[in-house]
C-alpha cells in the first residue's frame, strides 16, 4: 500500500510538474495557489489520511479479543496470511483424549483385563487416566473393591513411556506406548501376539491412540483413546479455505493418526510426529514459495519458529522467549484464538481496500471540477467537462479541497468500525468492492462538491 501511493504520488508530482510549460503553451495563466490545490487534489489524500486510523482499528479489535500485538504491522500481515499452522492437540482436539473400549489379548480374561487397566491407571491423574477409570465403572467395576493396599505406583516418565503398579502380591502391571511394552514383554521373553498388532492398527487407521497394558511382562490388551474433536472446527476451517488460508495441523501422533484426524477435521495438511524443529523447517519451505505463515507456540523451543514466522502468536502462559520471539501475545491462552487473528486481519485489509477504491475513485469527480476551472478561458472546448455545471473556475477549485478535506473526517468511524468481511473468492469481492465503493466514490464527490459550490457561490 505504501509503494501504491508513493507511485501515486510521483505521477501526480510529474503531472503538476509538466503542467507549467503545457499551460504556458496555452498562454493560461495558473496562479501558485491553484497548483497547489491541483496537486493535493490529485494525490491519494483520502486512503494516506485514513490508514492510521485503520492500523489503530485493527490493534483496538485484536485487543478486545484479548490479544496484544507489538505493531498494527502484525495485524495487517495477518490478513494476508497464506499458511496457518495449528498444534492439534487444544486447537483441532478438544486436548482429552478419552478411553472408548477395552481390548483384552486372546485368552485373557476381560474382567480380569479390566481390573488391570483400573489398577494401573490409580496413581494417573491425568485425563486420560480419570477416563480409563470412567471406562471401567461403566463396566461394571468400583476402585473400591480393587485391593491396591501396600501398592507401589510406578509413575509415567518420558524415558519409559509408561506408568503402572507394582501389587503387594508381586504382580507388576503397566500401561503405556507400543513400543515401550513391547520393548519390556520382548525383553523377558514374551511375544507380542499377532492379533494385538492387528488391533492397535485398527485403532491407529481410526484416529486413535492405543496404550498397551501388560501384566507380569506378557500383553494381556490395548485401551483405546480416541482425539474429540472440537465442535464447528470444521466450519472455521472451511471459512479459512475460503479466505485462500491453507491449514497444517501439527502433531506428535504417528502419520496414520494423523492422517484421520486430518481428514476428520478438515484441515488442509499436516505435521505427523512433530518436533520443534519440524515446525521451522516447514515455516522456511512455505516461506521460501514466497508464503506468509502463522503458527502459535507457548514454549522455549517453540521460540526460534514464532520469530521465524511472519506472524507469531504466543501463549500469556509461555516462556519468556516465546513471548519475545512473537509479535502477538494470547493473554486467553486459547490455541484457537489465532483463527480469530486472521479474521481480524482481513477485515482489516478489506476495510483498506474499500477506502482506498473509494478514494482513487473519488479523484474522477475532482477532474471533473479542477482541469475546466484550470484551462477553461485558454481552451473553451473543456467546458464540456464541467458537467456538474459549478459556479465559477475559483468556486469550483475551492469546493474541491474543501471537499478533500472534509471526506477523511467523515470516512474515519468507517476506518475505524471495519467493514464486514465475507469470505468469498477475490473475484467476487473485487466485484462487489468496485460496485458498492467504487460506483459510491464516483457519485459521493459529484453530489458532495456541487453543494459545497452552491454554498461558495453565494460569496462570489
Amino acid at each position: 500500500m505504501t509503494i501504491l501511493l508513493a507511485a501515486f504520488t510521483l505521477v501526480f508530482v510529474i503531472v503538476c510538474i509538466t503542467l507549467k510549460p503545457f499551460a504556458d503553451y496555452t498562454g493560461t495563466v495558473i496562479t501558485i495557489a491553484s497548483f497547489l490545490s491541483l496537486f493535493v487534489c490529485l494525490i491519494p489524500t483520502t486512503i494516506g489520511g485514513l490508514l492510521s486510523a485503520i492500523g489503530i482499528a485493527g490493534m483496538d479489535r485484536a485487543l478486545r479479543a484479548n490479544v496484544i500485538t507489538k505493531s498494527g504491522k502484525a495485524v495487517e500481515t495477518a490478513g494476508d496470511i497464506d499458511t496457518l499452522l495449528l498444534d492439534k492437540t487444544g486447537t483441532i482436539t478438544i486436548g482429552n483424549r478419552k478411553a472408548t473400549r477395552f481390548y483384552p489379548a486372546q485368552g485373557v480374561d476381560e474382567h480380569a483385563f479390566i481390573e488391570a487397566c483400573l489398577l494401573s491407571s490409580v496413581s494417573d491423574d491425568t485425563p486420560e487416566g480419570k477416563s480409563i477409570i470412567e471406562l471401567g465403572r461403566e463396566s461394571g467395576l468400583r476402585m473400591r473393591n480393587l485391593n491396591t493396599d501396600g501398592a507401589h505406583m510406578i509413575k509415567f516418565t518420558a524415558e519409559t513411556k509408561c506408568s503402572g503398579i507394582n501389587l503387594k502380591d508381586g504382580t507388576e502391571i503397566r500401561k503405556g506406548a507400543f513400543d515401550a511394552i513391547r520393548k519390556i514383554a520382548l525383553s523377558a521373553g514374551n511375544p507380542f501376539p499377532k492379533e494385538t498388532e492387528d488391533i492397535i492398527q485398527t485403532i491407529t487407521s481410526n484416529g486413535g491412540t492405543p496404550l498397551v497394558v501388560s501384566v507380569n511382562k506378557k500383553i494381556a490388551g490395548v485401551i483405546e483413546l480416541q482425539d474429540i474433536i472440537k465442535p464447528g472446527i470444521q466450519e472455521r476451517f472451511e471459512r479459512l479455505r475460503k479466505m485462500g488460508v491453507k491449514t497444517v495441523m501439527v502433531t506428535g501422533d504417528n502419520p496414520l493418526t494423523a492422517n484421520y484426524i486430518a481428514e476428520k477435521a478438515g484441515v488442509d495438511d499436516f505435521i505427523a510426529e512433530a518436533k520443534p524443529e519440524d515446525k521451522m523447517e516447514y515455516i522456511k519451505k512455505e516461506q521460501a514459495a514466497g508464503k506468509l505463515v502463522a503458527m502459535m507456540g507457548d514454549g522455549t523451543n517453540d521460540a526460534p519458529a514464532l520469530a521465524q514466522a511472519n506472524v507469531g502468536v504466543a501463549m500469556n502462559s509461555g516462556t519468556q522467549a516465546a513471548k519475545e520471539a512473537g509479535n502477538m501475545v494470547d493473554l486467553d491462552n486459547d490455541p484457537t484464538k489465532l483463527i480469530e487473528i486472521v479474521e481480524i486481519g482481513k477485515q482489516l485489509l478489506m476495510t483498506r481496500g474499500t477506502l482506498t477504491t473509494f478514494s482513487i475513485a473519488n479523484d474522477v469527480a475532482k477532474y471533473f471540477a479542477i482541469v475546466p476551472a484550470l484551462f477553461m478561458l485558454s481552451i473553451p472546448e473543456l467546458a464540456a467537462l464541467n458537467i456538474m455545471g459549478l459556479h465559477s473556475p475559483e468556486s469550483a477549485i475551492l469546493s474541491a479541497v474543501i471537499f478533500n478535506a472534509i471526506i477523511i473526517p467523515i470516512l474515519i468511524p468507517l476506518a475505524l468500525k471495519g467493514v464486514q468481511y465475507k469470505p468469498i473468492g477475490a473475484s467476487a469481492l473485487l466485484r462487489r468492492n468496485l460496485l458498492i465503493y467504487g460506483i459510491g466514490g464516483v457519485i459521493a464527490p459529484f453530489v458532495g462538491i456541487k453543494l459545497i459550490d452552491l454554498v461558495v457561490g453565494l460569496f462570489f
